[in-house]
């Protein structure tokens, strides 16, 4: 019994081990996404940003300064007359200062900005999902290369299997023959022929599919199968990603408005300083003293000659390049859905015209097929009309595959 269970454990490891990998197209959308390097700035930006905000932040405490001076200097503050218990300023004179100011109102400057760091890292991290988005019409290009490659080989397979088997019955009528045994050659040089493409092919998915795994970052074996996506461009529900990067980047002019603003409102200060020196705050104690300062500062800037005006007025005429992007992309898009839509339509019916066209050259080669048997045509002539449907094949799936391409790119440029 345990004999018995082992073996029917290896045999399902050897399968498994077997089996071929699969792919899909949402699978290197997602490996893109995760694994580029450029992926990983979302996190850099908002790291930096919480360092940004937090510095600036840190503008509404206490400043605290130490300072201390040691002056020597040519002349004092002398008295006309001498005045008793009074004496002359020392002509080397030394101080040591605690100095604090406190920030009480700004007009809101320190919020303002951090805002508007906000709203900029908002912008940076869309225009990466932007490129990160971009990236998806490269895999693409990849992705339906390979699945074409993918159809091109079964076919030449089920081609070369038809072929061989006919070489066997080619064979045994040579043998008694019913057929010149150039006929044998013929086919056997035809299969030579397809030898060589599924060659060409091998050599070219494993090109790509390296160019697949570079882009992904992920290790694509040669053997995968690549699924054919089933796509539905006739939902609504999208947005392309580079329409919010415009809507940030209003948003952001916005906050830089309402920074320029509150730089111009008036600015109150407390401040405080303690100190030891000689002379102290009286000028006529020649002797070290501790002594003190608190007080308030108003600052306010009533006239800039109009700089926040015209400061203001740049940032709406950027604002306005922003919008007249945002409509220059939204033209474009609609031009391109526009033209992939007739694609679409185009592919489906040539489709239709494939199937009917395969039909009547599978009925073509049954009676080739026939006729070869009885020696009726040479092995070169069913030759031309077996090439011929498995050229219809090869055209059914160039359109299959071109068909789901165009709908993918449909989506994309859409926004999925």
């Amino acid at each position: 019994m345990k004999t018995k269970l082992i073996i029917l454990l290896l045999l399902l490891l050897s399968i498994n081990s077997n089996a071929q990998q699969t792919l899909t197209l949402e699978d290197c959308y997602s490996l893109v996404t995760k694994n580029y390097p450029l992926s990983k700035q979302t996190g850099f930006i908002q790291q930096k940003s919480r360092y940004e905000i937090d510095a600036l932040s840190k503008g509404k405490l206490p400043k605290i300064d130490v300072n201390a001076q040691a002056t020597y200097q040519s002349e004092v503050i002398g008295l006309p007359a001498t005045l008793p218990g009074v004496q002359s300023l020392n002509k080397d004179q030394y101080r040591a200062t605690l100095d604090i100011n406190q920030l009480i109102y700004n007009g809101g400057v320190i919020d303002a900005s951090a805002k508007l760091k906000e709203a900029q890292t908002k912008t940076q991290q869309q225009q990466i999902e932007v490129s990160l988005y971009q990236l998806k019409s490269r895999i693409n290009q990849y992705y339906f290369t390979i699945l074409l490659l993918q159809e091109k080989k079964a076919l030449l397979l089920s081609k070369k299997e038809l072929l061989g088997s006919k070489v066997k019955e080619v064979k045994s009528a040579v043998k008694f023959g019913a057929i010149l045994p150039a006929s044998e050659q013929v086919l056997e040089a035809e299969i030579i022929k397809i030898n060589q493409q599924l060659t060409e092919i091998k050599f070219e998915n494993i090109k790509l599919l390296n160019n697949l795994s570079e882009l992904t970052f992920t290790k694509i074996d040669a053997e995968t199968i690549l699924i054919l996506p089933i796509s539905n461009p006739n939902y609504t529900n999208a947005t392309r990603p580079e329409i919010a990067f415009y809507d940030l980047q209003n948003e952001q002019l916005e906050f830089s408005k309402s920074v320029i603003s509150k730089s111009n409102l008036p600015k109150i200060n407390a401040f405080g300083q303690a100190g030891y020196g000689n002379p102290g705050l009286n000028m006529l104690d020649n002797s070290f003293q501790t002594f003190y300062v608190v007080g308030l500062k108003a600052n306010w800037n009533v006239f800039d000659w109009g700089k926040n005006k015209t400061d203001k007025k740049a940032l709406d005429i950027s604002k306005e390049i922003v919008t007249s992007e945002k409509e220059t992309f939204e033209l474009n898009n609609k031009m391109q859905l526009e033209e992939l839509n007739y694609e679409v339509k185009k592919m489906e019916e040539l489709l239709l015209s494939d199937g009917e066209i395969i039909q009547i050259r599978e009925k073509v080669i049954k009676s080739s097929d026939a006729q070869l048997k009885n020696g009726v045509i040479t092995s070169s002539e069913y030759l031309v009309e077996l090439t011929n449907l498995f050229e219809a094949k090869n055209i059914l799936k160039t359109h299959e595959v071109q068909l789901a391409a165009t709908k993918s790119n449909y989506e994309i440029i859409k926004g999925k």
